[in-house]
């Protein structure tokens, strides 16, 4: 096993947990908390919510479940070439998306909309919630009493207002410092899997082509590899070598421009990756390629006229379940009712956020359709 870096996370240099509890018996503290999360009901319920399509629009679409076991992969394939805890970025790679509503992106912005009065509602900080308040499995703490390093970087973004409330895993957010070199590790991991899975599954549905992704540097350069060694090869392998070979390309550059960062820096401890600028990060040139995918799939993919019909639907879906539990909170499990008007917009957040795609589908069509029997 290769030694780690200095200022790699370790048991040694761990801020622990909240609530102290014995050391792990044959395996590790981040070992231990990423078996909570794998075991976590809010891990299993991402099997069934969206990425960019529906679930119920394809079984072969990729998932948040799916889409968290893959930048689990790239996240440890990185944090081990750099010597850094590939279990600490495993483990956050696995929790990042936990607090993700259902429907994607819309079912999120709907939620934020409906939560405007009662402080918002940002996924990041409700996967933290996740893990700290609302799972309840172990009889001593609810939640999973993850270790600190792990809860940071799982917050990968904070408002300020809301920072301040959460103590010392929001002082970075205060104080303009880093989280671990891990975190930082599984944040680009997570972009680098979304884009480029993204691409596949936008030309698995048709929605974008190959024609039009040769506008675009990064995949024109690599597609035009591929079909020039395989000249005879089908298109879905043609595919599905062109995003192979643009993943290795990103964590490869990642893994170059992040060895030469850190030689810059030259961090001696933990602590001194937390006060020294962001060391994890693309070449100047993969960057700007990088921005250049966004784009694309920006403009031609989650603005593509049948995502954004889904889009609508969802947000109407979200919405309304979260009118008709506000007007009447009689209509929510028992577990979710709340006495004041904060604390219950809040149980609805936490209620609605916690759906999958097609139980917020059936929820709504339970409440609001009006069916005509026999």
């Amino acid at each position: 096993m290769t030694e780690l870096a200095p200022y790699a996370v370790t048991e040694n240099n761990s801020s622990g947990r909240i609530i102290a509890e014995a050391a792990p018996q044959g395996r590790s503290e981040f070992q231990r908390d990423r078996d909570r999360i794998i075991h976590s009901g809010a891990f299993r319920r991402l099997e069934y919510k969206t990425q960019v399509f529906v679930n119920h629009e394809g079984d072969l679409f990729r998932t948040r479940l799916t889409h968290s076991i893959e930048v689990a992969q790239i996240a440890r394939s990185i944090a081990r070439r750099l010597r850094l805890n590939e279990d600490l970025a495993e483990a956050i790679s696995l929790a990042h998306d936990l607090g993700h509503t259902p429907f994607g992106h819309a079912g999120q912005d709907a939620l934020n909309a409906c939560m405007k009065t009662y402080g918002g509602f940002e996924h990041n900080l409700q996967s933290l919630r996740v893990v700290d308040m609302l799972e309840e499995r172990y009889a001593a703490f609810d939640g999973l009493n993850l270790c600190f390093e792990t809860r940071e970087g799982i917050l990968k973004h904070c408002s300020t207002d809301n920072a301040a409330k959460l103590g010392a895993v929001g002082e970075r957010f205060l104080k303009n410092r880093r989280p671990s070199l891990e975190a930082q590790v599984a944040n680009l991991a997570d972009e680098i899997a979304y884009n480029n899975h993204d691409v596949d599954d936008g030309l698995r549905s048709g929605l974008i082509t190959l024609e039009q992704l040769e506008a675009v540097p990064l995949v024109a350069t690599l597609l035009h590899e591929v079909r020039h060694a395989y000249p005879n090869l089908p298109e879905r392998r043609v595919v599905h070598e062109t995003v192979r070979r643009m993943i290795n390309t990103l964590v490869s550059d990642l893994i170059r421009q992040s060895e030469s960062n850190i030689s810059v820096q030259n961090p001696i401890t933990l602590e001194d990756v937390r006060s020294a600028p962001a060391m994890i990060a693309y070449s100047p040139e993969l960057n700007e390629q990088q921005r250049v995918l966004k784009n694309f799939l920006r403009t031609h993919l989650y603005r593509h006229y049948r995502v954004l019909r889904m889009s609508a639907k969802a947000q109407r879906i979200i919405s309304d379940l979260f009118g008709i539990f506000m007007a009447d909170s009689r209509l929510l499990p028992p577990q979710f009712q709340r006495t004041t008007e904060a604390d219950h917009a809040r149980a609805v957040a936490d209620y609605i956020a916690g759906m999958t795609d097609r139980y917020a589908i059936r929820e709504h069509r339970r409440i609001f359709a009006v069916e005509e029997t026999a």
